[in-house]
């Protein structure tokens, strides 16, 4: 099994109830991690939040990729509608430059009603805002020469990108998903998935189970490791730091669901209704407790066909880094498989 970071930088302070750290604790958290063997970190992308969330995260593991040595560097995700895709397409292609092919670009088409307000762009166009950027993105990386394109929202005339990607044909893409189809659609073209940490372990299973099949029925063979799940981490040695830790998670939890409501509606598009019961919940799918419950519960998912967990530690404590690279890692020995993603 492989291990990862989530999360990203605030320029707001101690974040305690958000997926963020203050940015200079949150560089030298990365570096630690990679000292102690944490494969990759994935940086979200959020706007107009009030808590100084990272804007910029391409900036940011720009600045990452001089600062670590061999820590895959992902966003989770690029909201494609939001983005000139040419612009997009020669800032991605710099960052795996610098990084020595070490980018992995997460992407997906967003889902808080207030950015695409802030945006002046209607939600209801972000499906094909979405898929035009992408076949303009994956265009600019594949041309051998001078292209044009004349789209229904973008123009661009006798173009090409530069500089050219170190990772070839492109830096392999990721989509962020949680339906059923586009789970399937994303196995079907080839990308690798990112799943949200709210999905219990059943939920899960059927989502793995769902892009493998899709994978396999393009004659393609399944790689555990492009699957990279979400989940919250609270090591917790007794009963009042266990009792906090469930405190500051359904504290992250509201915040999630009120930055991400529908306006008129009581619903959430990214925190299923199933939440309410925050306690019972996080049982399912964060890893508080012991660091032998943790390892029991990644069993568990390693059971369902989980090979990749990127961990939201939300105390961003450094002790607990520590401690799950020095008691947990190790019950987790890497497999041959490990080659497939190696050679990326």
């Amino acid at each position: 099994m492989w291990f990862g970071l989530f999360g990203g930088g605030t320029a707001g302070g101690n974040n305690n109830s958000g997926d963020s750290h203050p940015y200079n604790e949150f560089i030298d958290y990365v570096c630690e991690a990679e000292q102690l063997g944490f494969r990759s970190v994935f940086l979200v992308e959020h706007h107009f939040t009030g808590l100084g969330q990272i804007s910029s995260s391409l900036g940011l593991l720009t600045y990452l990729a001089g600062k670590t040595k061999r820590m895959r560097l992902g966003t989770a995700v690029v909201v494609l509608p939001w983005h000139n895709p040419i612009l997009l397409a020669e800032q991605v292609a710099t960052l795996d430059l610098v990084s020595g092919g070490r980018f992995d670009f997460g992407i997906g088409r967003g889902y808080r009603h207030n950015e695409f307000e802030g945006f002046c762009i209607p939600m209801d166009e972000s499906g094909e805002r979405y898929d035009e950027a992408l076949e303009i993105l994956q265009k600019a990386w594949t041309s051998t020469t001078r292209f044009s394109h004349h789209g229904k929202r973008w123009h661009f005339e006798n173009i090409m990108v530069e500089p050219p990607a170190t990772q070839k044909p492109h830096p392999p893409f990721w989509i962020g998903a949680k339906s059923l189809p586009s789970i399937q659609k994303a196995g079907e073209q080839g990308f690798s998935l990112l799943l949200d940490m709210f999905g219990s372990t059943d939920v899960t299973r059927e989502r793995i189970a769902t892009y493998r099949s899709a994978v396999e029925s393009q004659g393609r063979i399944f790689d555990p490791y492009s699957v990279g799940l979400t989940r919250a981490l609270h090591i917790a040695m007794s009963q009042r730091e266990r009792e906090e830790a469930h405190e500051l998670h359904a504290k992250f939890v509201e915040n999630v669901r009120a930055i991400a409501k529908v306006p008129d509606k009581n619903s959430s598009v990214v925190v299923p209704a199933s939440f309410a019961d925050t306690h019972f919940t996080t049982e399912q799918t964060a890893l508080i407790g012991t660091p032998e419950e943790i390892i029991e519960r990644l069993k568990k998912l390693q059971e369902a066909g989980v090979e990749y967990v990127l961990l939201v530690d939300l105390s961003y404590s450094r002790s607990a880094l520590r401690a799950f690279a020095r008691e947990i890692m190790p019950a987790f020995p890497e497999t041959p498989q490990t080659t497939v993603l190696e050679r990326r």
